[in-house]
């Protein structure tokens, strides 16, 4: 372990990876402080990139990018009242009342710092934690493999945005549409519809950009831009002093832990990570701390959120990383970033492919100092970048789906693939059934199709041995009890237990 995590930093410190970091986090800000924007689309429109670079700079850079985007979202979010990420919705509260004072400088510096530590306390958590539990996880087989992938399913699509019917109905969508192909152990064409453009299956990264990208499109030029209230200027300085740091510094760091626990839950993310913080800092709020009230722009109202959407990123990685089961929907392109490379996902990972992983782990720690240092400069140019017509933005981001799109294969089919996908990932919005659940079908659909054929092979066909393997076992009873917390008869039971309690 320790001569692999040696391995990962010295390939972190080539000068070409550290370049691809310090243009990711850019990218970042960049596609932050744009509202609208989110960093899971950013990223798939990324992907198609990195194709042509070495594995580890190009996950270098769509780690950054996440990173980045986590504070640029707070840039919009305090100058024009907007979200730039659904991870900054906290930020909005106490950041544009502040702002609004002329105090834009001072929300931007605080947002800054707690984003730094917030990323710190995450990267140390994922350097220390996700070794220790990949060294379990190497020990699983296929018949752990398939618990692992249908536990993975079942929590996600159980979490999926307070809707548990309509996330497993996602995530059933997105496992049938990962057996579209060659039977990776037959060879027998499925669901082809003899068309030759499917036989390999479904590119993966095509339906990413499809996603994420066009409803992103959609939903731009349907939005009414003109109404938005914007802070033209920023008078005052980002650069904070130490002393009023050092008194938001142990809330940062409680935020950050609250982050790094929301995020290792899959299916859970910065959107939701930031609200729990916010609460939890209105409770453990002592009054006279600050001149203001929550929600009149107070200091602690900006750290909390800021730190905890950040904390979320090395958090997430955690369960990706290890077992293969994505975090959130950014970790889940992160994880279609490394198929692109030809790095399956799975708890191998941190073995089979120690240099990648290991790169990752620390590009997430240096990644937070490079958004540092780019954001005291980068922060006074964001106001222009907020002025961008929703318009212009759109029709860039279409022109750059398709670029994406058929640059994978130099094939005109998959831009076709990727406009359906799109129109799906729309009308899904519209309907809101998550979409995050579809991609992790996608991605755990192929492990679960192989793990599965391989552990019925072990077993002669027989399906006990998912119930006598003791880990396999646990993992399924684990499964079970997610899918009945997810069902409206136990929704009704917690609602008539807590009613009988408060009677």
């Amino acid at each position: 372990m320790f001569d692999s995590m040696i391995l990962g930093l010295s390939n972190i410190l080539q000068w070409n990876n550290m370049l691809a970091m310090c243009g990711g986090t850019a990218l970042g800000l960049f596609v932050g402080a744009m509202p609208g924007l989110s960093a899971t689309m950013a990223i798939a429109l990324l992907v198609p990139v990195t194709f042509a670079m070495p594995p580890e700079t190009g996950i270098t850079m769509l780690a950054s990018l996440y990173m980045g985007s986590m504070y640029g979202g707070s840039i919009a979010a305090i100058l024009i009242r907007t979200p730039g990420t659904p991870s900054a919705a906290a930020t909005v509260m106490d950041g544009y009342p502040m702002a609004s004072r002329g105090e834009a400088g001072h929300a931007l510096g605080i947002s800054l710092f707690a984003s730094f530590v917030g990323g710190v306390v995450s990267s140390i958590a994922l350097l220390t934690v996700a070794p220790l539990l990949g060294r379990v996880a190497v020990m699983f087989g296929p018949v752990e493999l398939t618990s692992v992938a249908v536990l993975g399913m079942t929590i996600i699509a159980s979490l999926s945005q307070g809707s548990p019917v309509k996330g497993l109905l996602s995530g059933s969508l997105g496992l049938a549409l990962s057996t579209v192909g060659m039977d990776p152990i037959t060879g027998i064409p499925r669901f082809t519809m003899n068309n030759i453009n499917l036989f390999s299956g479904i590119p993966f990264t095509v339906a990413l950009i499809g996603l994420f990208s066009i409803p992103q499109v959609l939903r731009l030029i349907e939005k009414d831009e003109d109404n938005a209230e914007r802070i033209g200027t920023i008078e005052d300085s980002v650069v904070r002093p130490w002393f009023e740091l050092r008194a938001l510094l142990p809330t940062i760091v409680r935020s950050g832990l609250i982050g790094v626990f929301t995020g290792i839950i899959p299916g859970t993310g910065g959107d939701t990570a930031c609200w729990f913080a916010y609460n939890e800092v209105k409770r453990f709020y002592k009054p006279g701390r600050s001149k203001h009230e929550f929600g009149d722009g107070n200091e602690y109202g900006i750290a909390a959120p800021e730190s905890a959407n950040n904390a979320v990123v090395g958090g997430a990685l955690v369960p990706t990383i290890t077992l293969g089961i994505p975090g959130s929907s950014a970790t889940a392109v992160l994880l279609g970033g490394l198929m692109i490379h030809g790095i399956m996902p799975g708890p191998t990972l941190m073995t089979e492919y120690a240099g990648v992983t290991y790169t990752l782990l620390w590009a997430i720690l240096f990644s937070c100092f490079a958004m540092f240092v780019e954001g005291l400069f980068f922060t006074r140019l964001c106001i222009a970048v907020t002025k961008i017509h929703n318009r212009i933005l759109a029709v860039a981001i279409t022109i750059l789906c398709v670029i994406g799109a058929f640059a994978i294969n130099n094939n005109f089919f998959d831009v076709g693939l990727m406009f359906c996908f799109g129109i799906l990932g729309y009308f899904m919005d519209k309907l809101k059934i998550p979409v995050a659940p579809l991609v992790v079908g996608l991605i755990l659909g192929h492990m679960l199709d192989v793990s599965l054929h391989q552990a019925l092979l072990i077993s002669g066909g027989s399906w006990s041995i998912f119930v006598t393997n003791p880990i396999s076992a646990a993992l399924l009873a684990l499964a079970l009890l997610s899918l009945i917390q997810s069902t409206p008869w136990y929704v009704n039971w917690k609602k008539a237990r807590q009613s009988k309690k408060a009677a």
